[in-house]
């Protein structure tokens, strides 16, 4: 598997557990961890758009050399 993909598949996987972890905190009025979920949403946002990228340039260089 590229790294491009695993990074895609791991950046949807903190992303869920994420909003999973903020929904869980709001319910349970513990601000701690809806914040703790937020930031672990967003960076799964992050890791996944940074597996897209790498994947754009993985088939921009193999355009390249074709």
């Amino acid at each position: 598997m590229k790294r491009s993909t695993r990074n895609q598949i791991k950046g949807r996987g903190r992303e869920l557990k994420g909003t999973i972890k903020e929904k869980t905190g709001r319910a349970m009025n513990r601000g701690d961890v809806e914040a703790e979920g937020a930031m672990e949403r967003i960076g799964g946002k992050i890791q996944k758009k940074a597996g897209d990228v790498e994947k754009r340039l993985d088939e921009d260089l193999e355009e390249e050399t074709d």
